[in-house]
């Protein structure tokens, strides 16, 4: 079964290699992506359009915004699939054990501990900042919402899986990955419910303090970037937590 395996995975790569000709050369003007009718739109009228300076985030956030959205949800269909192949449910409730207590002066309080301390609430802020200005710089919910799961993983690397549990409890990182993708959703029906389409921000500046529909849009476009964020740090860390204790959500690495 290995050979089988080695020759479909040397098959596959010999077709992806052998279209390698055919991508256009760096940078290319007349590329299909930047010769394109849809490029020069992006280009011309996102500023007009969403008031974003961030192409990027409009794009993903507003005009492919149901890409942006299912996107979302197949993250959290990942953490789904995970929890459901490894999670171990226990006999006995009760939730976390916490961590058995560490002699005075343990290394790994003092030097493991300590940089901790000041390394996750800087990853943390970093993270927010990351998601709060995804609009107007590089940055957005997924890359926040990684760094903010991160900061959760470094504890539980350094601290025991069983600490982090006590804070950040399975139903709790669990519902967190589901009010993301509600709190995308939610734009769109609201968007819905005063007669636009699905994910048409523009209306909602009845419902902001925006002046217009291109302020509502930008705003729309923080809000559901939360909702990212929300799912994206919940199911890293859940991932993380599973993979890492064999589903018994007990020790960790």
């Amino acid at each position: 079964m290995k050979w089988v395996g080695l020759i479909a995975v040397l098959f596959t790569g010999g077709l992806l290699l052998s279209a390698v000709d055919d991508f256009p050369y760096w940078g290319n003007a007349e590329s299909p992506a930047n010769d394109s009718v849809v490029s020069h739109y992006y280009i011309e009228n996102t500023m007009r359009d969403t008031g974003v300076p961030n192409m990027v985030t409009a794009v993903l956030a507003d005009y492919r915004g149901f890409d942006t959205m299912f996107e979302t949800v197949v993250v959290l269909i990942a953490g789904i699939a995970i929890l459901a192949i490894l999670r171990v449910m226990n006999q006995t409730p009760g939730g976390a054990k916490p961590s058995p207590p560490h002699a005075i002066g343990d290394h790994h309080d003092i030097i493991v501990g300590t940089t901790c301390r000041l390394l996750v609430p800087v990853l943390q802020l970093f993270a927010l900042y990351v998601i709060a200005h995804g609009h107007h710089s590089p940055g957005g919910g997924f890359q926040g919402g990684v760094i903010l799961g991160t900061s959760f993983i470094l504890l539980a690397l350094a601290k025991g899986l069983n600490p982090v549990l006590e804070r950040l409890p399975e139903k709790r990182y669990v519902k967190l990955a589901f009010v993301g993708v509600a709190i995308y959703a939610g734009f769109g029906v609201m968007c819905q419910f005063l007669g636009e389409n699905f994910l048409d921000y523009g209306v909602l500046h009845v419902l902001m303090p925006a002046s217009d529909a291109a302020q509502a849009r930008s705003h729309s476009m923080l809000g559901v970037e939360i909702g990212v964020a929300f799912t994206v740090s919940a199911i890293m860390f859940a991932i993380y937590a599973n993979l890492s204790s064999k589903g018994e959500l007990e020790g960790g690495l």
